[in-house]
């Protein structure tokens, strides 16, 4: 269990947005051991790519991986058992990498690009604030570079819209932002306090509509879509309390989340309620991807970096780990 992550903002040293991220992250370190099934694949992440944010994948199950320590994305092809990396650290001016997302039909991978160094990670470069980028998939040149407007800003996760649109959201400012297909600018989509619990993953249903949550408040809300405009923003009564919910996914009949407190979740919205079932539970659990009938979870383990009492201890493995994905 992590001490009280307000400790770190002792003496007034700390901004606004490194109070906000450092309580954020910090939070996502009260987690369960995992119990993922042991006979299903693993990828080891290479130690120069500790501490993974997310993954994504492609049709073909080739799986994309951030780093919030150290940047850069790690790639491993299908069927491999390590990942290696694939967009050096600091590449096209990125730092710390949190979200990304893979979309084929566009051809690009959308990585967030974040300052962490309120929370001490320094990452790979001197970039300030909080970024869009767009590499190709294909070849991994950076082709898109979009910052947040404002600060503080923190890009999360992403979700992309049926006209080809992507969304990003702001963890610091309640807010979800959008960048149109062949834009080179982000421009705010919606800003509500609604949200203000820390607004996370993010996901398109197949209703249409967007899913957002909230990290540090563990809600999960509903914000209606018409003709690319937001409408209203419902929050949703959830079955069981949620716990620092993090990477949500699109899956047939509903959507797979992580939490930080280690659970798997298959969630499935009527009305204003949303079930959750719990599926297994992982190691601090920061992403998740869908690769055909595979489900991969990425395994932040951030205690390491929040914890002190594990600050000095060996760094464990990291690994990318596998489940059957559940045909419902």
């Amino acid at each position: 269990m992590v001490s009280n992550p307000l400790s770190l903002l002792a003496g007034g040293r700390w901004s606004l947005a490194a109070r906000a991220l450092a309580l954020t992250l910090a939070t996502t370190t009260s987690f369960s051991g995992g119990t993922a099934l042991a006979d299903q694949p693993t990828v080891t992440l290479p130690e120069s790519s500790p501490f993974p944010e997310n993954v994504t994948s492609t049709a073909d199950g080739t799986l994309y991986v951030s780093s919030i320590s150290h940047g850069g994305i790690t790639r491993a092809k299908p069927g491999a058992s390590t990942a290696e990396v694939w967009i050096e650290p600091g590449a096209f001016e990125t730092r710390s990498t949190f979200g990304l997302l893979a979309d084929e039909r566009s051809g690009m991978l959308w990585v967030c690009s974040n300052d962490a160094s309120a929370i001490g990670q320094k990452g790979p470069s001197q970039v300030e604030g909080g970024w869009v980028k767009g590499f190709d998939l294909a070849t991994g040149q950076g082709k898109v570079s979009a910052k947040l407007p404002g600060a503080p800003a923190i890009c999360n996760d992403f979700a992309i819209g049926a006209d080809g649109s992507v969304y990003a959201t702001n963890t610091m400012a309640a807010q979800i932002l959008r960048l149109k297909p062949g834009a080179t600018e982000l421009e705010s989509w919606l800003v509500d306090d609604t949200l203000k619990g820390g607004v996370d993953g993010i996901a398109f249903g197949e209703d249409g509509n967007l899913y957002v949550n909230t990290f540090l408040s563990g809600e999960l809300f509903q914000i209606g879509v018409k003709d690319g405009a937001p409408g209203k923003v419902t929050k949703l009564k959830t079955s069981r309390p949620l716990k620092n919910p993090d990477g949500i996914r699109p899956v047939n009949g509903g959507f797979l989340m992580v939490e930080g407190d280690g659970p798997l979740d298959f969630v499935t919205v009527s009305g204003d309620v949303a079930n959750i079932e719990t599926l297994e539970r992982f190691k601090g659990p920061t992403g998740v991807t869908i690769a055909g009938d595979t489900v991969w979870i990425a395994e932040g383990q951030l205690d390491h970096i929040f914890d002190p009492a594990k600050k000095d201890l060996p760094l464990p493995t990291f690994q990318i780990r596998a489940t059957p994905l559940v045909k419902r």
